[in-house]
């Protein structure tokens, strides 16, 4: 959350969201959450630990075959692009980014390290970002486990 590039977003998207651990945070900052998983299991946890905000939308799809209605102001690509080969990765995240309004940011965070349930190396993910996101870069941080990369919609 400390990453984020504005105190306050409109609406946001959070794709992958897991069991709503950072969708939470985000319904705090975010005047509108929209967040997904593909696992059934981990929206109806994402949706228990969300039930208090007013302001969260969280549903059961799959990234690669349905994009959200509508745009955003905020994006956060956290713990899913090393799920996807890398040019269904290079759609997706094309797609993202056009759903962004003038201004919105595109947060991507991932771990460094490896799982035989990736595809990708976290590494390879935000190197693909940075070289094909039609987005202005923000710049990152690299940690000792994960590496945070920003970008801005013009």
């Amino acid at each position: 959350m400390e990453a984020l590039p504005q105190f306050s977003y409109g609406r946001a998207f959070e794709p992958g969201c897991s069991v709503g651990e950072l969708t939470a945070q985000l319904a705090e900052v975010c005047g509108h959450v929209t967040a997904t998983d593909v696992a059934p299991s981990a929206v109806e946890r994402a949706r228990q630990r969300c039930a208090a905000f007013v302001n969260v939308e969280i549903y059961c799809a799959d990234l690669a075959l349905l994009m959200p209605a509508g745009r955003f102001d905020l994006i956060i690509f956290s713990e899913l692009g090393y799920y996807f080969p890398m040019p269904m990765l290079g759609r997706i995240t094309q797609a993202l980014a056009h759903k962004l309004n003038p201004g919105g940011d595109f947060v991507a965070v991932h771990w460094l390290g490896q799982s035989e349930d990736h595809v990708l190396h976290g590494d390879e993910v935000h190197d693909l970002l940075q070289n094909t996101l039609p987005l202005k870069s923000l710049g990152g941080e690299r940690h000792a486990g994960f590496r945070i990369d920003c970008w801005r919609q013009s």
